[in-house]
Protein backbone atom coordinates (compact mmCIF):
# COMPACT_ATOMS: atom_id res chain seq x y z
CA UNK A 1 0.00 0.00 0.00
CA UNK A 2 1.29 3.45 -0.94
CA UNK A 3 1.29 5.67 2.14
CA UNK A 4 0.98 9.40 1.63
CA UNK A 5 2.11 12.62 3.24
CA UNK A 6 -1.22 12.57 5.10
CA UNK A 7 -0.22 9.28 6.75
CA UNK A 8 3.14 10.80 7.68
CA UNK A 9 1.43 13.85 9.15
CA UNK A 10 -0.82 11.60 11.22
CA UNK A 11 2.20 9.74 12.59
CA UNK A 12 3.88 13.04 13.45
CA UNK A 13 0.76 14.23 15.29
CA UNK A 14 0.65 11.04 17.33
CA UNK A 15 4.35 11.33 18.17
CA UNK A 16 3.97 14.93 19.39
CA UNK A 17 1.06 13.91 21.59
CA UNK A 18 2.93 10.93 23.01
CA UNK A 19 6.04 12.98 23.79
CA UNK A 20 4.05 15.73 25.51
CA UNK A 21 1.12 13.99 27.18
CA UNK A 22 1.95 10.31 27.66
CA UNK A 23 5.58 9.26 28.01
CA UNK A 24 6.37 11.77 30.79
CA UNK A 25 3.74 9.97 32.92
CA UNK A 26 4.08 6.33 31.87
CA UNK A 27 6.31 5.27 34.76
CA UNK A 28 3.83 6.77 37.22
CA UNK A 29 0.93 4.95 35.53
CA UNK A 30 2.83 1.67 35.46
CA UNK A 31 3.47 1.98 39.19
CA UNK A 32 -0.20 2.74 39.85
CA UNK A 33 -1.26 -0.14 37.56
CA UNK A 34 -3.76 2.18 35.89
CA UNK A 35 -3.74 5.22 33.62
CA UNK A 36 -6.35 8.03 33.51
CA UNK A 37 -8.36 6.69 30.57
CA UNK A 38 -10.94 9.48 30.49
CA UNK A 39 -8.27 12.18 30.45
CA UNK A 40 -6.22 10.43 27.77
CA UNK A 41 -9.19 9.53 25.58
CA UNK A 42 -10.55 13.08 25.70
CA UNK A 43 -7.20 14.30 24.39
CA UNK A 44 -7.32 11.73 21.59
CA UNK A 45 -10.92 12.67 20.82
CA UNK A 46 -10.00 16.32 20.50
CA UNK A 47 -7.26 15.34 18.05
CA UNK A 48 -9.75 13.26 16.04
CA UNK A 49 -7.75 10.07 16.55
CA UNK A 50 -10.46 7.80 17.97
CA UNK A 51 -12.60 7.78 14.85
CA UNK A 52 -10.20 7.95 11.93
CA UNK A 53 -12.16 5.51 9.75
CA UNK A 54 -15.56 6.03 11.38
CA UNK A 55 -18.46 7.79 9.62
CA UNK A 56 -18.44 11.57 9.81
CA UNK A 57 -22.06 11.66 10.98
CA UNK A 58 -20.91 10.17 14.31
CA UNK A 59 -17.85 12.39 14.69
CA UNK A 60 -15.38 10.28 12.75
CA UNK A 61 -13.09 11.52 10.02
CA UNK A 62 -14.39 9.14 7.34
CA UNK A 63 -10.90 8.06 6.22
CA UNK A 64 -10.00 4.57 5.06
CA UNK A 65 -8.62 1.95 7.42
CA UNK A 66 -5.00 2.61 6.42
CA UNK A 67 -5.05 5.69 8.65
CA UNK A 68 -6.17 3.63 11.63
CA UNK A 69 -3.37 1.20 10.81
CA UNK A 70 -0.88 4.06 10.83
CA UNK A 71 -2.25 5.11 14.22
CA UNK A 72 -1.84 1.57 15.59
CA UNK A 73 1.82 1.51 14.58
CA UNK A 74 2.51 5.02 15.88
CA UNK A 75 1.19 4.08 19.32
CA UNK A 76 4.22 1.82 19.76
CA UNK A 77 6.07 5.05 20.55
CA UNK A 78 4.46 4.92 23.99
CA UNK A 79 6.90 3.56 26.58
CA UNK A 80 4.65 0.66 27.56
CA UNK A 81 2.18 -1.72 25.96
CA UNK A 82 -0.75 -1.16 28.28
CA UNK A 83 -1.81 2.32 27.19
CA UNK A 84 -1.72 1.50 23.45
CA UNK A 85 -3.73 -1.65 24.09
CA UNK A 86 -6.39 0.29 25.99
CA UNK A 87 -6.66 2.74 23.11
CA UNK A 88 -6.90 -0.16 20.67
CA UNK A 89 -9.80 -1.58 22.67
CA UNK A 90 -11.63 1.72 22.22
CA UNK A 91 -10.98 2.01 18.50
CA UNK A 92 -10.74 -1.54 17.15
CA UNK A 93 -12.13 -4.00 19.67
CA UNK A 94 -15.31 -2.80 21.40
CA UNK A 95 -16.69 -0.45 18.73
CA UNK A 96 -16.30 -2.07 15.26
CA UNK A 97 -19.57 -4.03 15.52
CA UNK A 98 -21.36 -0.99 16.94
CA UNK A 99 -20.10 1.10 14.02
CA UNK A 100 -20.95 -1.48 11.36
CA UNK A 101 -24.09 -3.12 12.72
CA UNK A 102 -25.60 -0.79 15.30
CA UNK A 103 -28.72 1.23 14.66
CA UNK A 104 -28.59 4.99 14.20
CA UNK A 105 -29.86 5.86 17.69
CA UNK A 106 -27.51 3.36 19.34
CA UNK A 107 -24.54 4.80 17.47
CA UNK A 108 -25.52 8.33 18.44
CA UNK A 109 -25.80 7.30 22.09
CA UNK A 110 -22.56 5.30 22.38
CA UNK A 111 -20.37 5.44 19.26
CA UNK A 112 -20.34 9.22 18.85
CA UNK A 113 -19.23 9.92 22.45
CA UNK A 114 -16.70 7.06 22.24
CA UNK A 115 -15.18 8.73 19.17
CA UNK A 116 -15.16 12.05 21.03
CA UNK A 117 -13.39 10.39 23.96
CA UNK A 118 -16.27 11.26 26.29
CA UNK A 119 -17.11 7.60 26.97
CA UNK A 120 -14.63 4.78 27.62
CA UNK A 121 -15.60 1.39 26.28
CA UNK A 122 -14.68 -2.20 27.06
CA UNK A 123 -15.38 -5.56 25.45
CA UNK A 124 -17.14 -8.32 27.36
CA UNK A 125 -16.40 -11.67 25.69
CA UNK A 126 -13.97 -13.79 27.74
CA UNK A 127 -15.23 -15.49 30.88
CA UNK A 128 -13.78 -17.70 33.58
CA UNK A 129 -13.35 -20.97 31.67
CA UNK A 130 -14.32 -19.41 28.33
CA UNK A 131 -11.46 -17.47 26.79
CA UNK A 132 -10.59 -18.26 23.19
CA UNK A 133 -13.54 -20.70 23.02
CA UNK A 134 -16.10 -17.97 22.44
CA UNK A 135 -18.93 -20.38 21.67
CA UNK A 136 -18.79 -21.74 25.24
CA UNK A 137 -19.66 -18.49 27.07
CA UNK A 138 -22.40 -18.79 29.69
CA UNK A 139 -23.49 -15.20 30.32
CA UNK A 140 -27.19 -15.03 29.52
CA UNK A 141 -29.54 -12.22 28.52
CA UNK A 142 -33.22 -13.17 28.70
CA UNK A 143 -35.98 -11.08 27.17
CA UNK A 144 -38.43 -9.47 29.62
CA UNK A 145 -40.82 -7.19 27.80
CA UNK A 146 -38.81 -4.50 26.07
CA UNK A 147 -35.69 -5.26 28.10
CA UNK A 148 -32.92 -7.80 28.43
CA UNK A 149 -32.06 -9.08 31.90
CA UNK A 150 -28.43 -10.15 32.04
CA UNK A 151 -26.77 -12.60 34.42
CA UNK A 152 -23.21 -13.87 34.28
CA UNK A 153 -19.67 -12.58 34.34
CA UNK A 154 -16.75 -11.52 32.20
CA UNK A 155 -13.01 -11.88 32.73
CA UNK A 156 -9.84 -10.23 31.40
CA UNK A 157 -11.80 -7.09 30.52
CA UNK A 158 -9.41 -4.35 29.41
CA UNK A 159 -10.55 -0.87 30.56
CA UNK A 160 -13.06 -2.65 32.77
CA UNK A 161 -12.56 -0.64 35.96
CA UNK A 162 -12.93 2.70 34.16
CA UNK A 163 -15.32 1.91 31.32
CA UNK A 164 -18.63 3.70 30.82
CA UNK A 165 -20.08 0.96 28.62
CA UNK A 166 -19.41 -2.65 27.72
CA UNK A 167 -20.03 -4.28 24.34
CA UNK A 168 -21.23 -7.55 25.83
CA UNK A 169 -21.61 -10.95 24.15
CA UNK A 170 -24.36 -12.99 25.79
CA UNK A 171 -26.56 -15.99 25.05
CA UNK A 172 -30.05 -14.76 24.14
CA UNK A 173 -31.60 -18.15 23.36
CA UNK A 174 -31.07 -21.89 23.83
CA UNK A 175 -30.18 -22.52 20.19
CA UNK A 176 -26.94 -23.69 18.63
CA UNK A 177 -23.88 -22.00 20.20
CA UNK A 178 -23.00 -20.13 17.01
CA UNK A 179 -26.55 -18.87 16.52
CA UNK A 180 -27.82 -18.11 20.03
CA UNK A 181 -25.70 -15.09 20.94
CA UNK A 182 -26.19 -11.35 20.69
CA UNK A 183 -24.01 -8.31 21.23
CA UNK A 184 -25.56 -5.85 23.69
CA UNK A 185 -24.27 -2.46 24.81
CA UNK A 186 -24.42 -2.33 28.61
CA UNK A 187 -23.81 0.97 30.47
CA UNK A 188 -21.47 0.12 33.34
CA UNK A 189 -23.42 2.31 35.76
CA UNK A 190 -26.49 0.07 35.37
CA UNK A 191 -27.63 -1.50 38.68
CA UNK A 192 -26.32 -5.05 38.98
CA UNK A 193 -23.02 -4.41 37.19
CA UNK A 194 -20.14 -4.98 39.60
CA UNK A 195 -16.41 -4.75 39.06
CA UNK A 196 -15.41 -7.71 41.20
CA UNK A 197 -11.70 -6.99 41.14
CA UNK A 198 -8.87 -5.44 39.19
CA UNK A 199 -6.48 -8.13 38.05
CA UNK A 200 -2.72 -7.96 38.50
CA UNK A 201 -0.78 -9.16 35.46
CA UNK A 202 2.69 -10.17 34.33
CA UNK A 203 2.80 -7.17 31.99
CA UNK A 204 0.57 -4.42 30.60
CA UNK A 205 0.59 -2.95 34.12
CA UNK A 206 -0.78 0.50 33.25
CA UNK A 207 -3.85 -1.02 31.58
CA UNK A 208 -6.59 -1.84 34.07
CA UNK A 209 -8.06 -5.31 33.60
CA UNK A 210 -11.23 -6.33 35.41
CA UNK A 211 -13.40 -9.24 36.36
CA UNK A 212 -17.02 -8.13 36.06
CA UNK A 213 -20.26 -9.61 37.42
CA UNK A 214 -23.73 -9.06 35.94
CA UNK A 215 -26.55 -9.81 38.36
CA UNK A 216 -30.06 -9.15 37.07
CA UNK A 217 -28.80 -6.27 34.91
CA UNK A 218 -31.72 -4.75 33.01
CA UNK A 219 -31.05 -2.85 29.78
CA UNK A 220 -33.41 -1.87 26.94
CA UNK A 221 -33.59 -4.35 24.07
CA UNK A 222 -32.80 -1.44 21.75
CA UNK A 223 -29.23 -1.61 23.12
CA UNK A 224 -28.72 -4.81 21.11
CA UNK A 225 -26.26 -4.41 18.23
CA UNK A 226 -27.87 -5.59 14.99
CA UNK A 227 -29.99 -8.73 14.85
CA UNK A 228 -30.64 -11.10 17.72
CA UNK A 229 -28.73 -14.34 17.41
CA UNK A 230 -26.02 -12.82 15.21
CA UNK A 231 -23.67 -11.88 18.02
CA UNK A 232 -21.18 -14.68 17.37
CA UNK A 233 -20.87 -13.65 13.72
CA UNK A 234 -20.52 -9.98 14.65
CA UNK A 235 -17.87 -10.80 17.22
CA UNK A 236 -15.90 -12.84 14.69
CA UNK A 237 -16.00 -9.80 12.39
CA UNK A 238 -14.91 -7.62 15.28
CA UNK A 239 -12.02 -9.95 16.04
CA UNK A 240 -10.52 -9.30 12.61
CA UNK A 241 -10.02 -5.63 13.46
CA UNK A 242 -8.61 -6.58 16.86
CA UNK A 243 -6.17 -9.05 15.33
CA UNK A 244 -4.96 -6.70 12.60
CA UNK A 245 -4.54 -3.94 15.18
CA UNK A 246 -2.57 -6.34 17.39
CA UNK A 247 -0.32 -7.39 14.52
CA UNK A 248 0.40 -3.80 13.51
CA UNK A 249 1.09 -2.57 17.03
CA UNK A 250 3.12 -5.64 17.97
CA UNK A 251 5.21 -5.37 14.82
CA UNK A 252 5.96 -1.74 15.66
CA UNK A 253 6.84 -2.77 19.22
CA UNK A 254 9.27 -5.35 17.81
CA UNK A 255 10.82 -2.68 15.61
CA UNK A 256 11.23 -0.43 18.61
CA UNK A 257 12.92 -3.25 20.55
CA UNK A 258 15.45 -3.60 17.74
CA UNK A 259 16.01 0.15 17.51
CA UNK A 260 16.66 0.71 21.21
CA UNK A 261 18.88 -2.38 21.32
CA UNK A 262 21.03 -1.10 18.46
CA UNK A 263 21.38 2.19 20.33
CA UNK A 264 22.25 0.51 23.65
CA UNK A 265 24.67 -2.08 22.27
CA UNK A 266 26.49 0.53 20.19
CA UNK A 267 27.32 2.38 23.42
CA UNK A 268 27.86 -0.53 25.82
CA UNK A 269 31.54 -1.50 25.93
CA UNK A 270 32.67 -5.07 26.64
CA UNK A 271 36.26 -6.29 26.24
CA UNK A 272 37.34 -3.03 24.66
CA UNK A 273 34.68 -2.70 21.97
CA UNK A 274 30.96 -2.15 21.69
CA UNK A 275 28.63 -5.12 22.06
CA UNK A 276 27.20 -4.26 18.63
CA UNK A 277 30.60 -4.83 17.02
CA UNK A 278 30.34 -8.55 17.74
CA UNK A 279 29.30 -10.37 14.58
CA UNK A 280 26.79 -12.57 16.41
CA UNK A 281 25.03 -9.47 17.74
CA UNK A 282 24.76 -7.47 14.54
CA UNK A 283 23.97 -10.56 12.46
CA UNK A 284 21.23 -11.50 14.94
CA UNK A 285 19.69 -8.03 14.83
CA UNK A 286 19.81 -8.02 11.03
CA UNK A 287 18.01 -11.37 10.89
CA UNK A 288 15.35 -10.12 13.30
CA UNK A 289 14.92 -7.02 11.14
CA UNK A 290 14.14 -9.21 8.13
CA UNK A 291 11.40 -10.98 10.07
CA UNK A 292 9.89 -7.74 11.34
CA UNK A 293 9.74 -6.39 7.79
CA UNK A 294 8.04 -9.59 6.66
CA UNK A 295 5.46 -9.27 9.45
CA UNK A 296 4.79 -5.66 8.50
CA UNK A 297 4.21 -6.67 4.87
CA UNK A 298 1.75 -9.35 5.98
CA UNK A 299 -0.04 -6.96 8.33
CA UNK A 300 -0.40 -4.30 5.66
CA UNK A 301 -1.68 -6.87 3.20
CA UNK A 302 -4.49 -7.44 5.71
CA UNK A 303 -5.01 -3.67 5.93
CA UNK A 304 -5.34 -3.45 2.15
CA UNK A 305 -7.95 -6.22 2.25
CA UNK A 306 -9.98 -4.27 4.80
CA UNK A 307 -9.66 -1.08 2.74
CA UNK A 308 -11.10 -3.01 -0.22
CA UNK A 309 -13.97 -4.10 2.05
CA UNK A 310 -13.05 -7.75 1.58
CA UNK A 311 -12.86 -10.56 4.14
CA UNK A 312 -9.54 -10.24 5.96
CA UNK A 313 -9.96 -13.31 8.19
CA UNK A 314 -7.14 -15.35 6.67
CA UNK A 315 -4.55 -12.57 6.57
CA UNK A 316 -5.60 -11.14 9.94
CA UNK A 317 -5.25 -14.56 11.54
CA UNK A 318 -1.83 -15.16 10.00
CA UNK A 319 -0.56 -11.71 10.92
CA UNK A 320 -1.77 -11.96 14.50
CA UNK A 321 -0.19 -15.40 14.93
CA UNK A 322 3.11 -14.29 13.44
CA UNK A 323 3.11 -11.10 15.51
CA UNK A 324 2.73 -12.97 18.79
CA UNK A 325 5.50 -15.44 18.05
CA UNK A 326 7.85 -12.85 16.57
CA UNK A 327 7.46 -10.26 19.31
CA UNK A 328 8.37 -12.92 21.87
CA UNK A 329 11.43 -13.87 19.81
CA UNK A 330 12.58 -10.30 19.21
CA UNK A 331 12.21 -9.01 22.75
CA UNK A 332 13.86 -12.12 24.21
CA UNK A 333 16.84 -11.89 21.86
CA UNK A 334 17.21 -8.14 22.35
CA UNK A 335 16.94 -8.36 26.13
CA UNK A 336 19.86 -10.81 26.13
CA UNK A 337 22.10 -8.21 24.50
CA UNK A 338 21.34 -5.76 27.30
CA UNK A 339 22.90 -8.12 29.84
CA UNK A 340 21.99 -7.42 33.46
CA UNK A 341 20.25 -4.19 32.52
CA UNK A 342 17.85 -6.19 30.40
CA UNK A 343 16.71 -8.01 33.52
CA UNK A 344 16.12 -4.72 35.33
CA UNK A 345 12.56 -3.46 35.50
CA UNK A 346 13.77 0.11 34.91
CA UNK A 347 14.66 -0.53 31.26
CA UNK A 348 12.24 -0.25 28.35
CA UNK A 349 13.39 -3.53 26.83
CA UNK A 350 12.28 -5.45 29.92
CA UNK A 351 8.88 -3.74 29.75
CA UNK A 352 8.50 -4.62 26.06
CA UNK A 353 9.48 -8.21 26.92
CA UNK A 354 6.76 -8.46 29.58
CA UNK A 355 4.06 -6.56 27.73
CA UNK A 356 4.63 -8.25 24.39
CA UNK A 357 3.94 -11.70 25.79
CA UNK A 358 0.19 -11.00 25.72
CA UNK A 359 0.01 -10.89 21.93
CA UNK A 360 0.15 -14.69 21.74
CA UNK A 361 -2.78 -14.96 24.17
CA UNK A 362 -5.19 -12.03 23.86
CA UNK A 363 -7.66 -11.79 20.99
CA UNK A 364 -7.37 -15.52 20.37
CA UNK A 365 -4.40 -17.60 21.46
CA UNK A 366 -1.78 -18.83 18.99
CA UNK A 367 -3.35 -22.28 19.06
CA UNK A 368 -6.74 -20.85 18.08
CA UNK A 369 -5.14 -18.92 15.22
CA UNK A 370 -3.62 -22.17 13.96
CA UNK A 371 -6.97 -23.92 14.29
CA UNK A 372 -8.65 -21.19 12.22
CA UNK A 373 -5.96 -21.42 9.55
CA UNK A 374 -6.12 -25.20 9.41
CA UNK A 375 -9.87 -24.98 8.91
CA UNK A 376 -9.44 -22.47 6.11
CA UNK A 377 -6.79 -24.70 4.52
CA UNK A 378 -9.11 -27.72 4.72
CA UNK A 379 -6.72 -29.73 6.88
CA UNK A 380 -8.50 -29.55 10.24
CA UNK A 381 -9.53 -33.06 11.31
CA UNK A 382 -13.29 -33.52 11.55
CA UNK A 383 -14.76 -33.76 15.04
CA UNK A 384 -15.72 -37.27 16.16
Amino acid sequence: MQLTSEHEALGATVKRWIDAEVNPFVDEWEEAECFPAHQVFLQLGELGLLGLHRPTEYGGLGLDYSFSATFAEALAGINCGGVPMAIGVQTDMCTPALARRGGDELRKEFLAPAIAGELVGCLGVSEVGSGSDVASIRTRARKDGDDYVIDGGKMWTTNGTQADFCCLLANTSDGLPHKNKSLIVVPMATPGVTVARKLRKLGMASSDTAQIHFDGVRVPARYRVGDEGMGFVYQMEQFQFERVWGALNSGAMAQRAIDITIDYTSQRQVFGRSVLDNQFVHFSLAELQVEVEALRALSWAAVETIVRNEDATRLATMAKFKAGRLLRKVTDACLQFWGGMGFSSETLISRLYRDGRLTSIGGGADEVMLQVLCKMMGILPKAN
